[in-house]
């Protein structure tokens, strides 16, 4: 089972620049909507054949990344693929709207 990584501003490009689809949770400690969301990434996730790999930034303490894809609201969720960014939700989403995000982009 893959886990959801928490990365940094430094650390962002290099994340996201790997090959396949890389999920990005733009969220904050404070926000409700960003708590019931995470054991909904942890199961996306969960998957041995897992198609993405999930990863977190803390908006408040990474400030740059947030500004840089204009992050508005939180939770946001910025799908890459190849390193390029090819989709954005906003808002609390179930495990089936993230898997039909996660395929649409396969």
């Amino acid at each position: 089972m893959a886990a959801v990584k928490h990365i940094t501003d430094a650390t962002f490009n290099s994340e996201v620049a790997k090959d396949g689809l890389v999920l990005v949770d733009f969220w904050a400690p404070w926000c409700g909507p960003c708590k019931m969301l995470a054991p909904v990434l942890d199961e996306l996730v969960k998957p041995e054949d897992t198609k993405v790999t999930v990863v977190k930034t803390n908006v408040d303490e990474n400030p740059e990344s947030a500004g840089k894809f204009g992050v508005m609201s939180i939770p946001t969720l910025v799908l890459f693929k190849n390193g390029q960014p090819v989709d954005k939700v906003v808002g609390l989403q179930s495990l089936a709207s993230l898997q039909a995000l996660v395929e649409r982009h396969a």
